[in-house]
């Protein structure tokens, strides 16, 4: 079977005005121009999508979004359709993020509803998950993990949750100055490669590409890369600086 791409994927979040994204960008595009091996895909916020793909048309790097409403077109002020994202050029959706989890109240249930609206429409989702330090330290990592992924994947064939990429962005790690340790990584991703194998059989837990999403920098980035069963980063701060975003992505080869 070929060998899983890494995929590196920058989530902007609610930073970056439309200039300073197409001079990161732009910047982005010369850095990596030469990178073959891995997938490189940047996420901006919502008004910046169609802009940002249109500079990166040629460049061979994709394009995300990182939210959507669980249902298709409504009356919901304020927020965006999966029926939406092929026109803006958006190949990857997230999915679950901690901060939509935490910050919005979003339930298991309704990523799950998000994530079947996105591969409806032939978008990539990323499937975020994690545990909070308060899990991790009473011993429930495994436990939630699992909730998570039973729901987030319920009603969904084996071919639909082969095309989905998960990313496991434990939340104690994200912007506190922790960081997961490459057996931590290492222990979970094993433990998610194995909960596919058992649910969805081998050859979709060996096709699903599993992120690590978790205060990834530059001076991380080359020992969680290259720890098993990790696929890829699901950046966050680092990727607003494209030559910090740039060094990361190299380093995955």
């Amino acid at each position: 079977m070929e060998r899983r791409r890494k995929l590196i994927a920058g989530n902007w979040k609610m930073y970056k005005t439309l200039p300073q994204a197409m001079e990161l960008v732009m910047e982005l595009k010369r850095l990596v121009a030469m990178v073959r091996g891995c997938d490189v895909a940047v996420i901006p916020p919502a008004l910046l999508v169609e802009p940002v793909g249109r500079r990166l048309a040629d460049s061979g790097i994709g394009v995300g979004v990182q939210n959507i409403h669980d249902t298709g077109f409504g009356a919901f002020t304020g927020e965006l359709s999966a029926d939406m994202l092929p026109g803006v050029g958006a190949t990857y959706c997230i999915a679950g993020h901690s901060e939509r989890r935490k910050i919005f109240g979003e339930s298991d249930e309704t990523v799950n509803r998000k994530v079947k609206a996105i591969l409806s429409v032939g978008v990539t989702p990323i499937l975020c998950i994690g545990e909070t330090l308060q899990e991790r330290e009473d011993g429930r990592t495994f436990p939630v993990l699992r909730r998570q992924m039973e729901v987030g994947t319920s009603g969904l064939s084996e071919e639909q949750v082969g095309r989905i990429v998960l990313a496991y962005e434990p939340v104690w790690a994200i912007g506190t100055g922790r960081n997961a340790t490459a057996e931590q990584v290492a222990e979970v991703h094993g433990w998610l490669r194995g909960w596919l194998g058992d649910h969805f059989g081998g050859q979709v837990a060996e096709m699903v590409r599993i992120q690590y999403g978790g205060s990834v920098k530059p001076d991380n980035a080359a020992q969680l890369m290259h720890t098993p069963n990790v696929d890829g980063a699901l950046v966050g701060g680092a990727s607003l600086d494209a030559a910090s975003f740039a060094q990361i992505v190299k380093a995955s080869l």
